[in-house]
This record gives C-alpha cells, sequence and structure tokens, in this order.
C-alpha cells in the first residue's frame, strides 16, 4: 500500500490509516500480533454496552462524538477479518470440507444488540450537530445500517479462525447465513474512498472509515442470521474466510509449527565511562584542517499541513485538532517526498557537488547518513558513488546515528581528510513518510527530506570551519531503544516512546552546554565556547519539547533557529536543511559561528560548533519536477554529468 498518494482534489491521503493492512512479515507470535490488534482496535474502541450506557446518561455532546464510538466499535467487531481475512460468501453445498486454507467463523448473539442499535437510532436526531448537519446525517445513514444488523459479539473472536473441518466438530458453532448472494451488491471503490473530501477534515475521515466498514459486508444486511450446521441448507450462503495474502498464510504456518519463545536478553545495569570523552578540538587535533565546502539541501516536494493529518485520522488515533498537534509539537506542515530515498540522495549529493565545484573524481570518500534506508547491498554510500560515476573512492558507507546524523557524519569526514587529503561527501537523507504506518506519535512529527555537504581540506594558510566536534553513544536500555524500526508489536512501523526520548535528549543536551561552557573561546579572547555561538540550529526533534529542554539548560529560545513547523523532524537531515533554510530566509546572511546539537533515537548525539558561510549553501529556488518513478541519470566513470542542467537550475 502507497504511503501517501494524492486524490482528485489534490489532498493528500494515507491509505493505511483508513484501510487496516498488516505487515506480517516478520510477525512470529499471537502474542505479537494481539499487541498491534489491542493497540489498533481494542484500545479506543467502546462495547456496545458502553455505548448504550453513555447514551443512558448524556455521555455524548454531539453526533460527531456518537458516530465515532459506532465506527471505533464496528472496527473492533471486524479487528480479525478486516487484516487477515478475505471473506468470500459460498453456498454451502459447494463448501469445500477439508482444505486447511479455508476457515468459518465461530459466532457468538451479540447480547442486548436490540437494545443496543435502538438506543443510538433514538439518540442520535436528539444530538446536536457538531459541524455540518447533512454530511453527519449522511455519514450516520452508512454507518447506522453497518452498526443495527451487526448480529455477533465482538469480545470473544479469536484470530486464527477453525477450518471447515474444525468447525464442523462442534454442531453447537454458530456462523454467518445468508439466503441468497447478489455478487453485485453495490461497495465503494478504492477511489471513491480516497476521494472523500469534506469541508471538515474530522468529517472527512469519518465520512473515509463508514465506506470501509460498509464494504466489509458485501451483502443483504438484514437477511444475515447465525446458523448452526445442521440449520443450514446446500443452496444457502455462509461467509467462508481466505487468508488475505501469502503473508497471512505464512504467519498461521508458522503458528502451526511455532517454537517456545525466546527469551530476550536482560539488559546490564548502564555504568558511565572510567572517564568523560573529551570533545575534539579540530585545530590541535588534526593536521589536515576540515573546511565546508558546500552545503546544499532538498526537501520533500509534497507539505502535508495538520489539518490533512486530521483528515486522515486513522481509528486507532485519539481525537486531536489541528491545532493541539501543533502546540505540542510546534509544526504545521511537514514535507513528504514522491521519490525513493536513493533519489532524494542522489539530488542532494548532485548539488552539493556543483556548489563546490567538485566533479565526482575529485571526491575521496563517500558517507551516508541515514536510519531510514533498507538498502544493505550496496549501502546507499556505494550506490551514490555508482550512480555518480565515482570509478573509486578511498571509503563509501553509511551511518546509521540517527538524529546525530550530522554531526556524526562532519566528525567521521575530519578523521577520513587525515588519511586521503581530499574532499569526502556527506549525505544526510530520510525518508519517513513510508516508515509510519497509522502511527499517530511518527505521522505528527516526521518528514521527508536530504542534504548534501563537501567537507574539503583548507587551502594551506587558511583556517578550519571546524571548531569542535563531538559524538556521544548509548544510554540506559530504555533511551538505546526509545525508537525502533522496525517493530513488529507496532505492525513494523516507527515506534516512538515519548519519555524516555525526552530523557535522553534531556541528558545529552545537559552535558553539550556544560562542556561547550567549559571550553575556551576559539578566538583566543575571553569567554567560553559558548559565548562564541552566534546562532544555535539544534536537532529539529519537537519545537515545544527542545525549546524546554534548552531553557532548562540556560539557553533562551531566541537563541534557536527552527525550521520544523514548515519541514518536521527528518532526522539526520533536520540540522543541515536548517542552516540551509536559515540563510534562504536571511537569518544567516554573514558567516556566522553556528552550534549544531543533536539528539535521538538509539541513544545517540553529537554536536559541531562551526562557521557557517552563506556564500557555500546552495540556496534551493524552486523544487526539483522529477516524476516518482524516473530513473536518476547515471554519470559516466570519468565523473562527466549526462544530466546536470536541470539540478543546476534549481539549486542555483
Amino acid at each position: 500500500m502507497n504511503a501517501f498518494v494524492l486524490n482528485q482534489h489534490g489532498r493528500m491521503v494515507f491509505p493505511s490509516n483508513i484501510i487496516p493492512e498488516l505487515d506480517f512479515s516478520t510477525m512470529e507470535t499471537l502474542e505479537q500480533l494481539d499487541s498491534v490488534i489491542r493497540r489498533d482496535f481494542e484500545t479506543k474502541a467502546p462495547s456496545g454496552t458502553e455505548i448504550l450506557e453513555r447514551v443512558r446518561t448524556g455521555g455524548y455532546a454531539s453526533r460527531y462524538d456518537l458516530m465515532r464510538d459506532m465506527a471505533l466499535n464496528l472496527f473492533w467487531a471486524n479487528r480479525f477479518s478486516i487484516t487477515m481475512y478475505e471473506k468470500r460468501p459460498t453456498r454451502w453445498g459447494d463448501l469445500p470440507r477439508s482444505r486447511s486454507d479455508v476457515f468459518l467463523p465461530v459466532l457468538e448473539p451479540w447480547e442486548d444488540g436490540e437494545a443496543k442499535v435502538s438506543g443510538v437510532q433514538q439518540a442520535y436526531p436528539q444530538l446536536p450537530s457538531r459541524w455540518e448537519s447533512p454530511c453527519e446525517d449522511r455519514v450516520f445513514d452508512v454507518l447506522f445500517d453497518v452498526f443495527a444488523n451487526r448480529r455477533h459479539h465482538a469480545s470473544t473472536l479469536p484470530a486464527v479462525k477453525p477450518t471447515v473441518a474444525e468447525f464442523l466438530e462442534q454442531p453447537g458453532n454458530l456462523t454467518f447465513r445468508l439466503p441468497d448472494y447478489d455478487p453485485d451488491y453495490p461497495v465503494y471503490d478504492y477511489d471513491d474512498i480516497l476521494d472523500v473530501d469534506e469541508d471538515v477534515p474530522e468529517l472527512t475521515a469519518l465520512h473515509r472509515w463508514a465506506m470501509v466498514l460498509h464494504n466489509q459486508y458485501p451483502w443483504e444486511r438484514s437477511k444475515v442470521e447465525l446458523a448452526a450446521a445442521g440449520e443450514i441448507k446446500d443452496d444457502d450462503w455462509v461467509v467462508a474466510f481466505h487468508p488475505r495474502d501469502r503473508e497471512v498464510r505464512a504467519f498461521l504456518r508458522r503458528l502451526r509449527t511455532q517454537a517456545p519463545p525466546r527469551q530476550a536478553p536482560t539488559a546490564r545495569e548502564s555504568r558511565p565511562p572510567v572517564r568523560p570523552y573529551p570533545a575534539v578540538d579540530v585545530r590541535q587535533r588534526f593536521a589536515v584542517l576540515p573546511r565546508l565546502e558546500a552545503l546544499a539541501a532538498v526537501h520533500g516536494d509534497q507539505a502535508c499541513s495538520n489539518e490533512d493529518l486530521i483528515r486522515n485520522t486513522a481509528y486507532n488515533w485519539s481525537p486531536m485538532s489541528a491545532e493541539e498537534i501543533s502546540s505540542k509539537t510546534g509544526i504545521e506542515q511537514r514535507r513528504y517526498s514522491s521519490l525513493p530515498l536513493e533519489e532524494l540522495a542522489l539530488q542532494a549529493a548532485e548539488a552539493a557537488l556543483a556548489k563546490a565545484g567538485r566533479e565526482p573524481e575529485e571526491i575521496g570518500a563517500v558517507l551516508v547518513a541515514t536510519c531510514t534506508s533498507s538498502r544493505l547491498i550496496p549501502s546507499l554510500a556505494t550506490y551514490l558513488c555508482g550512480q555518480l560515476g565515482m570509478h573509486q573512492v578511498y571509503a563509501a558507507y553509511d551511518i546509521i546515528a540517527a538524529c546525530a546524523g550530522m554531526p556524526y557524519g562532519v566528525a567521521e569526514a575530519t578523521r577520513l581528510l587525515q588519511e586521503v587529503e581530499r574532499p569526502v561527501l556527506v549525505v544526510c537523507v530520510e525518508k519517513f513518510s513510508d516508515k509510519i504506518g497509522n502511527v499517530r506519535t511518527s505521522r505528527m512529527i516526521f518528514g521527508d527530506g536530504a542534504a548534501g555537504l563537501v567537507v574539503g581540506p583548507a587551502p594551506e594558510g587558511t583556517g578550519t570551519d571546524f571548531d569542535v566536534l563531538k559524538t556521544y553513544a548509548s544510554g540506559p536500555a530504555s533511551e538505546v531503544n526509545s525508537i525502533l524500526w522496525p517493530n513488529p508489536e507496532f505492525d513494523n512501523n516507527i515506534t516512538v516512546f515519548g519519555p524516555q526520548v525526552k530523557a535522553l535528549a534531556g541528558r545529552y543536551l545537559s552535558q553539550m552546554i556544560e562542556e561547550i561552557s567549559a571550553l575556551p573561546h576559539p578566538d583566543g579572547v575571553e569567554g567560553s565556547l559558548l559565548d562564541s555561538v552566534e546562532l544555535i540550529v539544534p536537532h529539529q526533534a519537537n519545537k515545544t519539547m527542545v525549546i524546554g529542554l534548552a531553557e532548562r539548560a540556560g539557553l533562551s529560545a531566541d537563541q534557536l533557529y527552527f525550521n520544523i513547523e514548515q519541514v518536521g523532524n527528518t532526522s539526520s537531515a533536520s540540522i543541515p536543511l536548517a542552516i540551509h533554510d536559515a540563510v534562504r530566509d536571511g537569518v544567516i546572511d554573514a558567516p556566522v559561528r553556528v552550534f549544531a546539537p543533536g539528539f535521538g533515537a538509539g541513544a545517540v548525539a553529537g554536536y559541531a560548533v562551526m562557521r557557517v558561510d552563506p556564500a557555500v549553501v546552495a540556496v534551493q529556488t524552486a523544487s526539483v519536477p522529477q516524476d516518482a518513478g524516473t530513473t536518476p541519470a547515471v554519470r559516466e566513470p570519468n565523473g562527466s554529468a549526462q544530466d546536470s542542467a536541470g539540478v543546476q537550475e534549481a539549486f542555483g
């Protein structure tokens, strides 16, 4: 399923938020499945009894609130059928009896179902409309038709359904019975669901939910009964469940042959190092001084606003408005890319080389900082070498340092300069939009983007652009595992454990401020290294959180530059993207000393105190129009570009 699509109205849509489709490829146990199901379908969903109680006690403030609960209840009632199985109405006489991949659901009658349906039906017209009464009425009609004709209890549904043979072993088992079946029963097309566009974002999401739930019962629902095998005639129809795809089939096979679960090793108590690691004074430590020759940025080509998120509210999200997202994160929109990660990286590399005036054959090493690449062989760095026509470099490898990717990348480039004495290309690139799924915390924060930096040897007799470099890693196991990907218990999507992330960020930021406050002014004048800093460009994690942590560390909000409002959190790319935007927006209009701290996933952190000259920044004046399916141009091994005009035009 695509991470996002644009519908006919030009609106961004996340299909996985409205059409449940779990990733069973790395799921091994029922416990892992149960964790996903509980999070996605059960935690927020009220039972029919709870809905009726809220109706009777005046617990609903509006029609929307009632309908939202109805929809969540129905998603819960369909939690396994909608994610694991395809429903195929089949004549009882034609139903295979011995196949191991054809199942029948065992159902229990819905207790007091009539009272719950009647209560909802009577309550709805008495409640006030929250936004638009005609739209709410249309959505209610679709939802109520499904809710009113539900026949089965939802709390006792197992994930693994019995085969037909197993079903027949228990004469009292009940399942769906239809007197007839119309294969042309009207359902909503996929594009119909995506193209819903109500004026109110919340109603757009709810309308899509209703359409998806309608499609779960593509038959005349009022005629459905629950019947035991002995009551079903050959010409009656039952609803056979078939595995939705081969990954579900493989998961069911794994369950049948499942080995005892392996116990994860217990992490040792974390201990501080025997002595601190000092910050690296670049001038004193290195013979070959590094110079920032170029910095180029590539933003995502699609803006995803907070209202876009609300239009795509998933069935496992707590209610939240666009304004609340902004106040919690400081983000108004995040940028997504329609290009693959590799092409984002290639565009950034091309633009950085063009700005530096370097040909590929002049480059000594290529480093790629990313935590969202699924490319292992060849590494993304090596892939870029091939695409750029680099016949041979001294080294090319990927660095997985997440939000500290830029400090890690420039520190490693500086070390490599000592050996190769020629420029190092550092690319920081992330594409989160296809790693998030329907996880609200991640969807609120993360975006896509890339930046390329050329770090070369400073000409003889000149100074370095980097004063101090420092990297860190590790911490308590809870912080090391504060952000996970992939994670089977979150449907293999990126998982963020907020309190642990905040703890590690606060710990590292305080340590950084303490360190640079104790270091001397690099220009040999009175004061500290912190006193010499003219602008702080932090990793753009969460504006609200970072400002709070910075103030506790003794900094003021006006010392910090943020662009997270418009691009979101792009992890390793966030600091160089922010530096680019500070130059583009005139915040940096002359050479300045910047403190650039990064901290995040895997309990990694690092910083650079560096001089940024706006003259080396390739200001992005326009997005690069490129079809998502277009193959990027490959340079010849001598480094001559087959197609560089577009990059030069786009990045100046």
